[in-house]
Parts: C-alpha cells; sequence; structure tokens
C-alpha cells in the first residue's frame, strides 16, 4: 500500500496488531539458538499455526517471521544466500492466513546487534542489507514495511533509504526504555521530532523495551511531538525466572486496560511485543475495537426540499432553556443518573432539590459508562411531568437502530421532551456487560442529522412528516481531545447537521476550553454549555483522570486533591476547585452543566451558588 492509503485506512479506525512471534515458538520448544527466521522455510506449518491464532484473536494486522531476514544477521547461521527467499516465504504465509480483509506487515529488524556501532566500514553492506530484505518483503506483498525495535537513528535512516523508490507506506518504530530513552541515549522527543520531518515515515511506532504501563506514560511525549499516526506495541511487562525460564506474568485483562487507554489518547494502532499471545491480542481486541469502532452502514441525509407547510420552531420556540440560551442568559443544569431500579422516588426527590434551588434543568444521562438504568426516557418524563423542572435527555447511538432512534424521538416530543443532548455513546467493553454488542448504526453526526429532518417534518424514509418536531438539539464537545483537529471537523460536521447547542466533558483545564471555543468561534456562535464536575475525593479525581475517556485532569489539581486527609477537607476542595472552574470560564461559555458525585446534589447546587 502506498502511504496515502495505509494513512487513510489506519484513520478509519484504529487498528489492532498481533502479538510477539519470538514468544509463541519458545513456548512450543524452539531454542533460542535457532534462527527463527528460517522456520519459514523448514517449518512454515509452525508459522502459519501462530499467525492463524493471531487472525482469530481479532488482529487486524500480521507480522511477518522476518525481523531478522537480511544477510548480515543470516551469515551467522550460515544462512546468507536464503534472504530472499525466507523473505518471500515469509510474506505468503502471513497472506495465507489474514486473507485479504487484513494487512500484513513486513517485519524488518536492526542489522547490527546491541553493542554494535555503524561506521564507515560497515555502512555499505548495512544499506545493501536493507535494500536486498525490503526489496524481497516488497515484492513478495507485504502491505507496509515495518521497521521495528530500532535504537540508533542512523542505522533507521540506511533503513528508510533501502526503501525508497519502492511503491509502499513505512513505519519506524522505536524501542525505548521507561524514561523514554534509546539504548544509545536518544531521547523520545529526538526521535520522534526526526520521524515527524522525515518524508519516508508514514507512521510512528513505539514498541518492546518496556511494558504497557511505561509505554502509555510515552505516548503522551510522542503525541505531542508528531502529527503522523501513532502504533505502540509494547512488552508484556518485564519477564521474570520461573523454574529457569524467563516467562511474562502480565495478565491480558492488565495489558488491555492500557491498550484502551492507548486508544482514548489518540494511539491508531495497538498490538503486542515480547510476552504477549493470542490471548493478550484477543483480549485487547475486543475491547479496543468496541471503544473505537461506530458502524456507519446506514447514512441519514439532510433534507433536500421542504414541504411549504412546514414552519420549523425557533430556538426560542422550543423550550425555557431554549429562549434562554437563545437570547444570551446563562443555563444550569444538574446531572442525576437514572436509578438502576424502577423506584423512581429518590431521582425524584433529588429534582425537586435543584428545582427549590433555581437550576433550570436536569441532565439526565443515557446508561453512562455502558451501565444498565431504567430507561433515561421515562425517567426525563417522570421529572417533567411530578417536578416542572425541564430535562435534557441525553440519547445515545449505542442501544437502538436508526427506526428505534427515530420511534423514540418522536416518541419523546410527543410526551413533552424537547431538550435533547445527542451522543454517541460509550462501547459496552466498558461497562458492567462486557458481552453485549453495541448498535452503532450511525454516530452522533447522522443522530443529529435525523433530528434536525424531523424537525424539519421528514422522516426517516423521506416522508412527510405533519406536525413537524420541535427538538432543541445539543452535541458534545471535547475540550481536551488528543487530536484536536479530529474534534474540531467533527464538531463542525455536528452543526452542519443542525446542532444548536453544545455541553463539553467535564473542564478541568480552563485554557484547553478557551483554546478550543476561540478556534470554534471563527466558524459558528453555537452556545457552549460547560461540564462541571466537583472531585468528591482524591480517589474520585484519580478515577476522572484515568477511567473516564475524554478527561484530562492537570497534574496540579491532582497534587491539591492528593493533600486532603479528610473526606469532607476533600469533598470541600473539589467544590473549590469546580466554583474556579466556572469563575475562570464564566465569560465565554453559556452556562454550567454541573454533576452530582454520588448523587449528592447539594454539591452541585453549592458549585452553581457560589
Amino acid at each position: 500500500m502506498t502511504s496515502a492509503e495505509i494513512i487513510s485506512r489506519i484513520k478509519q479506525a484504529p487498528l489492532v496488531f498481533d502479538g510477539a512471534m519470538g514468544t509463541m515458538l519458545y513456548q512450543r520448544g524452539v531454542f533460542l539458538n535457532k534462527c527463527f527466521d528460517e522456520i519459514c522455510l523448514s517449518n512454515p506449518g509452525l508459522i502459519a499455526k501462530i499467525h492463524r491464532a493471531y487472525v482469530k484473536a481479532g488482529a487486524d494486522v500480521i507480522t511477518t517471521n522476518s525481523f531478522g531476514a537480511n544477510r548480515i544477521k543470516l551469515a551467522e547461521f550460515g544462512l546468507a544466500e536464503r534472504c530472499v527467499d525466507i523473505c518471500h516465504e515469509a510474506v505468503r504465509i502471513a497472506r495465507q492466513e489474514l486473507g485479504v480483509e487484513g494487512l500484513v506487515a513486513a517485519s524488518v529488524g536492526p542489522c547490527l546487534r546491541p553493542g554494535q556501532y555503524l561506521g564507515a566500514d560497515n555502512r555499505t553492506d548495512v544499506l545493501a542489507a536493507f535494500q536486498e530484505s525490503i526489496q524481497a518483503l516488497a515484492e513478495a506483498g507485504a502491505d507496509f514495511i515495518l521497521l521495528e525495535t530500532f535504537s540508533d537513528w542512523d542505522e533507521a535512516l540506511l533503513a528508510l533509504q533501502a526503501a525508497e523508490g519502492l511503491d509502499i507506506a513505512v513505519m519506524l518504530s522505536f524501542a525505548y526504555d521507561e524514561h523514554g530513552e534509546t539504548a544509545r541515549g536518544s531521547t523520545i522527543e529526538q526521535i520522534t521530532t526526526q520521524m515527524d520531518a522525515h518524508p519516508g515515515v508514514s507512521i510512528v511506532g513505539m514498541n518492546c523495551g518496556s511494558g504497557p504501563a511505561a509505554l502509555t506514560d510515552l505516548l503522551k511525549r510522542v503525541m505531542a511531538c508528531t502529527s503522523k499516526p501513532v502504533v505502540v506495541m509494547p512488552n508484556a511487562g518485564s519477564p521474570r525466572q520461573v523454574e529457569g525460564r524467563m516467562l511474562y506474568l502480565t495478565s491480558p485483562e492488565y495489558f488491555t486496560s492500557y491498550a484502551k487507554r492507548m486508544v482514548q489518547m489518540g494511539a491508531r494502532g495497538v498490538g503486542g511485543c515480547c510476552g504477549t499471545t493470542p490471548e493478550h491480542i484477543a483480549e485487547m481486541s475486543r475491547a479496543v475495537k468496541a471503544v473505537s469502532t461506530v458502524r456507519r452502514a446506514a447514512v441519514v441525509k439532510p433534507v433536500e426540499q421542504k414541504s411549504p407547510d412546514v414552519q420549523p420552531l425557533t430556538m426560542a420556540q422550543k423550550s425555557r432553556m431554549g429562549a434562554k440560551l437563545s437570547r444570551g442568559e446563562r443555563v444550569s443544569s444538574v446531572e442525576i443518573l437514572p436509578p438502576k431500579s424502577s423506584d423512581l422516588r429518590s431521582m425524584l426527590q433529588k429534582a425537586q432539590t435543584c428545582y427549590l434551588a433555581g437550576v433550570d434543568a436536569i441532565n439526565i444521562p443515557d446508561g453512562p459508562r455502558a451501565s444498565a438504568r431504567i430507561s433515561p426516557m421515562m425517567a426525563a418524563v417522570a421529572i417533567k411531568q411530578q417536578v416542572g423542572i425541564e430535562p435534557v435527555l441525553h440519547y445515545c447511538c449505542r442501544d437502538r437502530n436508526l427506526i428505534g432512534m427515530q420511534s423514540d424521538l418522536l416518541g419523546g416530543f410527543s410526551a413533552g421532551l424537547t431538550n435533547f443532548l445527542l451522543i454517541t455513546g460509550d462501547p459496552p467493553k466498558l461497562g458492567d456487560y462486557p458481552d453485549v454488542t453495541g448498535v452503532f448504526d450511525v454516530d452522533s453526526i447522522g443522530l443529529a442529522q435525523l433530528a434536525s429532518n424531523l424537525n424539519a417534518g421528514v422522516d426517516l424514509g423521506g416522508n412527510p412528516l405533519v406536525p413537524p418536531t420541535g427538538i432543541l438539539i445539543g452535541v458534545g464537545l471535547n475540550p481536551c481531545a488528543v487530536e484536536l483537529n479530529r474534534e474540531l471537523e467533527r464538531f463542525r460536521r455536528k452543526i452542519d447537521a443542525g446542532a444548536e447547542y453544545a455541553i463539553t466533558q467535564p473542564v478541568f483545564d480552563s485554557e484547553a476550553l478557551l483554546r478550543i471555543i476561540e478556534q470554534i468561534r471563527t466558524f459558528s456562535d453555537i452556545p457552549i454549555v460547560a461540564g462541571v464536575w466537583p472531585f468528591a475525593s482524591f480517589k474520585n479525581a484519580e478515577f476522572m483522570c484515568n477511567e473516564v475517556p475524554g478527561v484530562v485532569v492537570p497534574d496540579e489539581l491532582m497534587e491539591r486533591m492528593r493533600r486532603c486527609h479528610t473526606k469532607q477537607d476533600g469533598a470541600e476542595t473539589g467544590i473549590e476547585i469546580a466554583r474556579e472552574m466556572c469563575r475562570q470560564i464564566g465569560d465565554v461559555v453559556a452556562g454550567f452543566q454541573v454533576s452530582a458525585p454520588f448523587g449528592n446534589v447539594n454539591t452541585a447546587i453549592k458549585v452553581l451558588q457560589g
């Protein structure tokens, strides 16, 4: 594949790479002093079996068994003349097991051993060795070249030079220790900046060197230095000696928890290196694909011609909240979770408390973090009818197909619900029911277009809808998105689809919010309501920082919460931090949506009153 083709593919959805080959061969009794690459010729069935296990585990990318298949390393086994044969067979076996949908990454490792250095005496030989291997792998039909586990930039440059002139993309991956340094002492910032500037590098990679926790931390530093797609392939922790064998003891669940976080931080591919197995990749694949995949099989097209009999409602006509937003008045809302049982009394009492305190609206999440609760629509209807305060119903794409979504929007509107926040939704893998599948016919952009069409008097099938709905269309915004340009582009598309206001993820970095609003104001004056979360404790702050997708908590706020030694001190500090945030951003937002940690609405009210 060309560089443009591989970048287009990896931007569609994060790719799952396979795991270790050497670890699997060792487990099957292959001695460490054997040439692993030559097994492609002497026992191709064994290599095929390992590839097959990774394909079955859900890997999108299979890496060829050719890491050491270069003339210099093969010469140590008397196999230098078999280099091309090994490379051809390595690609053939991988392609045979993967099929046409997946990608074959042609593995090319360093020619030099640890401790060896590139100099005038060996530079020509190293370049020739790279040229022979890369040419053979490319002509055998590999989709892209994977230069992996490099530590010397000068040697990597020779490998990149060897790939010049070939119509094939190149991923360059370096190995770093937990401090972000290569074995040659270069920093991760130095190497990443050089890869970002080099035209021959299509994808920036990190592999080997460290386990998932360390590479997750290092990913932040890499993302700050490149605009190219990034792939991370950690080891399964550090090996330990058990009864004379070196074993990696990191569980697939532990490994996967960090892989999900990497994808949420912006990695466009994740896989495994030393110590990882098909069990690691299977667990990771299920989670990562649930986190990242939204099917767009169904397309919601905008209405081309509105009926002359339809007069869509203005924003001010749709609801009290819409009227305040249209007048530029600040709105306030408190988030209350629907109960997990059928008993609505506690939820209604909390809504009543907020109503008496002068709060404008109650936000009702739709299965937050993929949890199963009473229907949020029924909860919203009960709040509106029994308390009188306006609800803002979160509605996500996870649980219903497009027909069900249209039915719900029509049903909710007919029951008096007008304020909607349309979101894509957390994948089921994040919640209590990991084996449940998500629907995701469309994302929040398509759902906003559906609601806009209903407001214009046209249903999903293009049929007239009389009378039309008057849904106030809200959408989400993440000010701390790692891929900020992508977030802005999606937000622009939400507005084009009909969004009338936005509510952000909980904001803990005021500068990040101010920056994204400044950019949004270049193309839209849409009202933006800031999400605010008062920490209940240091543990709660840790949860928000580490477990909630899209949320970034600055180190200084974590340190303030860390210094709280009592439960009361933690809660009071959390309220004060939330109040400070409101003061810092109050002049640029249309209001605040304050969460009530652990259902304590009095905490949220204190933030708003402050």
